[in-house]
């Protein structure tokens, strides 16, 4: 018996703060409450929990500094 492969279905879906414009291969139960990795660490500052080396990489000062 031959086995059918399912091509992957991809989701087109929009940030609700940025704007940004994400691709996702599961079907989001409630599309407009996304938000991208930027918009959430952008709200939650004190959950920032990256490595200095990849937060000078993006440009995000740390609240430490300020």
């Amino acid at each position: 018996m031959k086995k059918h492969r399912r091509e992957k279905q991809i989701f087109e879906y929009e940030c609700s703060l940025t704007g940004e414009q994400f691709k996702m291969t599961a079907r989001a139960p409630h599309p407009k409450d996304l938000l991208s990795v930027k918009a959430y660490y952008e709200l939650n500052a004190d959950k920032d929990d990256r490595p200095a080396v990849i937060k000078k990489k993006l440009g995000v000062e740390s609240a430490d500094k300020q």
